[in-house]
């Protein structure tokens, strides 16, 4: 079976390289020096910013079992994670908009080195300030700097052209390249120069102290509303009231909450899913060749981003209902293909049917990534950007909560069948939201000059 893995990885590494390499004029954006300067600056920084995340992710399970503590204990854990990202870090990145999106940067930087740190600890509870850290730090990674960046961007007078450009670069570095090359770092820190299993912990501090030091010395500082007469309830009634008011942003809303839920619940499934008699099979290398799954969605979408002609609200259908296929196979192959009773061994048939499932919804992740980041910069208003898109996020961490707390209490075929529901209603909520930004385009007169609709002429009651 190990040359299955190695064709599947080979396949889609020659893929990925084809795409890339073989980019004609159209399917480039022409830009200028500065915005490079300004894209490359944000891409480092980034860079360094997935890396500290992403060096974390396949050793806490591991650490915490290292320290003894059981399945109970370790999903309390993980559960106060996701609780605190829904609570706390609502609340944190929300005064981004406020007090200013780099310094949200730095307190991420900041608040992550210190869930680290708590790494060190055997201790229960120190292990469990370390996830609550973990938690709003989370929420800033996926909120604030993505908000600084539109909001510089903007303020720069670049292109929103251009804007597609640094999505998909900043997916096919940050949740690609960066992903596979942290997990062999991880991977030469703990087994190789026998570092122990917080080692990885120690070199993601490093990481983010260095994005903190460029941070600090390169960015400029940007607002959403930095009205002193706003107090934090009057931005969550203020960001209410616009997704409440505008139908674009509550689909949009729906719509990250349904992949992302489906997307977060498949990271928990896909070990069981492909060794439910415990199989041996290659963790890392599989971890790999699902983000290298991810490169060939984000290349892709780098290349349909840049087409002026194609709207992202069109394409993304198509992604949602092939990503419910994808998570739909261990649904269908519990049914039509026999699974051996026998413990151990290498991966079956059925497994593999299921991993060339899984490289394709891992795909679907890559294209979604940059095209979700360029409809909310069309569509959510500058002055709630962070607060809005972490509204986003709090039925995201009630479901995954939801899940980590009964999935010994439903079979994965189950399971997999509800994240392919979500996402088949994504589909649908996608195309409502196409219509409604169809309806929404400026007309035009006879003579050529715009006119607005009656709808974007509508003030909105915040």
């Amino acid at each position: 079976m190990e040359v299955f893995y190695f064709v599947v990885f080979g396949a889609l590494g020659l893929v990925v390289a084809a795409l890339e390499l073989s980019k004609t004029s159209r399917d480039r954006v022409n830009t200028s020096g500065p915005f490079n300067s300004f894209k490359n600056n944000y891409l480092v920084v980034y860079s360094l910013m997935m890396a500290g995340d992403w060096l974390q992710g396949p050793y806490v399970y591991y650490l915490y079992s290292q320290y003894g503590f059981g399945k109970k204990e370790i999903g309390q854990l993980f559960i106060a994670g996701f609780g605190s990202s829904m609570l706390f870090g609502t609340i944190v990145a929300s005064l981004a908009d406020k007090h200013g999106r780099k310094k949200a940067c730095v307190t991420y930087c900041f608040t992550y080195i210190l869930s680290c740190i708590t790494k060190h600890s055997p201790q229960y509870k120190v292990l469990m300030l370390g996830r609550v850290l973990g938690g709003i730090a989370t929420s800033l990674l996926f909120s604030a700097f993505e908000s600084w960046l539109v909001a510089e961007h903007n303020k720069r007078g670049f292109d929103q052209q251009w804007l597609s450009v640094t999505f998909s670069k900043a997916v096919f570095l940050g949740n690609g390249l960066v992903a596979i090359l942290s997990g062999l770092v991880g991977n030469v820190l703990v087994d190789t120069l026998s570092l122990g299993a917080v080692a990885p912990f120690d070199a993601a501090s490093c990481f983010l102290a260095v994005g903190m030091a460029i941070i600090l010395s390169s960015w400029s500082e940007n607002y959403g509303d930095p009205s002193d007469s706003k107090d934090l309830i009057t931005q969550f009634k203020g960001a209410a009231g616009h997704i409440a008011s505008d139908k674009k942003i509550a689909l949009l809303g729906a719509i990250q909450s349904l992949f992302e839920g489906s997307m977060y619940t498949f990271v928990f499934l896909w070990t069981p899913a492909l060794s439910p008699n415990d199989e041996d099979i290659p963790h890392g290398f599989i971890f790999a060749t699902f983000m290298l799954s991810s490169m060939l969605g984000s290349s892709l979408a780098a290349r349909l981003l840049a087409r002026s002609s194609l709207r992202v609200e069109s394409y993304m259908q198509t992604v949602f209902v092939v990503s419910a296929a994808a998570l739909f196979i261990p649904v269908a192959t519990s049914f039509l293909v026999a699974t051996p009773n026998v413990k151990g061994g290498g991966i079956s048939f059925s497994g593999c049917i299921q991993l060339l499932g899984f490289c394709a919804f891992e795909a679907c992740v890559g294209l979604f990534w940059p095209s979700l980041m360029k409809m909310r910069s069309q569509y959510i208003p500058e002055e709630a950007r962070s607060t809005i898109m972490n509204f986003f996020r709090i039925p995201l961490n009630i479901f995954v909560c939801v899940v980590l707390y009964n999935v010994d209490a439903f079979p994965i075929s189950l399971m997999f069948g509800m994240c392919s529901i979500f996402l088949f209603v994504a589909s649908l909520l996608q195309r409502r939201l196409m219509l409604i930004s169809e309806s929404q385009k400026p007309k035009l007169h006879r003579g050529g000059s715009p006119v607005e609709s009656e709808m974007e002429t509508q003030p909105l009651n915040v």
